[in-house]
């Protein structure tokens, strides 16, 4: 079964390097495409379920950005499930100053410079092994200017209420991105932060072969979708 993963903001599949799925399951990329002038985040997402092959079971996989996108998908298809990595599923879990910043049109005023200087120091500083320090580096140096730009707007103007099922949502308690205390996740990774899918890889292939294996025994017929354990510790 084919899972499909979207990256974050600025990003692309690289930050899945780490990502280890377990027998039977496959990894394909959502890749970004040019936003349309003006074009809203659920009218982008839509465009990216094209690349998305549907004649078969899937599932959706989502990276902060990628998440977000993720549930807009899921909204159109019929994943087998959806699971969302350090990101929300609904704008009422932005922080407020998002909301406030999206209303008075400031993401337009961010120039993308600035925000992969700022990512650039963080990760500089915090990130390790150097393998993965580098690897920030280079997704951080390579994303689209322009592409950043909208992506930011189109995240602070984001409304959405409606949550796609099954759900299955990774949060590190420490994210600096979407705070922790705002989210509802199923799955809780203690003392870590936004980028926990790259700096402890290994915690998050753990808890996707939990979760993705029941989905396969379920592929028989009349097998039942595993049930969602909320707010497990990890």
């Amino acid at each position: 079964m084919k899972v499909y993963c979207t990256s974050g903001i600025g990003a692309d599949y690289r930050l899945f390097t780490h990502l280890r799925l377990p027998e039977g399951f496959e990894v394909a990329y959502i890749h970004w495409i040019p936003p349309v002038e003006n074009e809203k985040l659920p009218a982008y997402a839509l465009r990216l379920t094209q690349q998305i092959d549907t004649s078969e079971p899937f599932i959706l996989l989502g990276l902060s950005l990628g998440g977000i996108m993720s549930v807009e998908m899921a909204k159109h298809l019929h994943p087998v499930c959806t699971i969302i990595i350090s990101s929300v599923p609904v704008s009422a879990q932005l922080p407020r100053f998002y909301r406030m910043a999206g209303n008075l049109g400031l993401g337009k005023l961010v120039p993308a410079s600035l925000l992969k200087a700022v990512t650039t120091v963080k990760h500089a500083l915090m990130m390790r092994p150097a393998v993965n320090r580098q690897l920030m580096m280079d997704v951080i140096r390579d994303g689209d200017d322009q592409f950043i730009r909208w992506a930011l707007t189109a995240v602070l103007e984001w409304e959405n209420t409606e949550i796609p099922q099954p759900l299955f949502h990774l949060h590190g308690t420490r994210d600096e991105v979407f705070p922790f205390r705002l989210t509802t996740p199923t799955h809780i990774i203690k003392k870590e932060g936004h980028m926990f899918l790259v700096s402890s890889p290994d915690i998050v292939n753990r808890i996707l072969s939990d979760i993705l294996l029941p989905f396969a025994a379920a592929a028989s017929p009349g097998s039942a979708l595993p049930s969602i354990q909320n707010r497990t510790p990890a």
